[in-house]
């Protein structure tokens, strides 16, 4: 399974990409987690299994959400408070219930 965090740059989801790696470890989950710039979601819609988006970028959702539903990939926000706490296992509990 590969999850994909997309913000501006790529940059600020760095931090929350570890903690989740961390959280998916103790959870004995089998998962890539990576964090890229938005500028790139179609590369990413073609190899993720999920996309979430940082909430920086929300402004943008209903183009990106077009193109992912597009692409039958399960896309969604992270939710601002689990972001802003860096709360990994929080997102990643959002990004397993995208993909059910």
């Amino acid at each position: 399974m590969k999850i994909t965090l997309l913000c501006a740059l790529g940059m600020s989801t760095s931090l929350l990409v570890e903690k989740m790696k961390k959280a998916a470890t103790e959870k004995e989950i089998q998962v890539k987690i990576e964090a890229h710039s938005v500028d790139y979601l179609e590369d990413h819609l073609k190899t993720a299994d999920v996309i979430l988006l940082g909430p920086q970028i929300r402004y943008k959702k209903n183009e990106l959400f077009r193109k992912a539903e597009a692409a039958n990939v399960p896309i969604g926000i992270i939710d601002m408070r689990a972001y802003g706490t860096i709360n990994g296992d929080k997102v990643l509990e959002q990004a397993m219930e995208l993909m059910k």
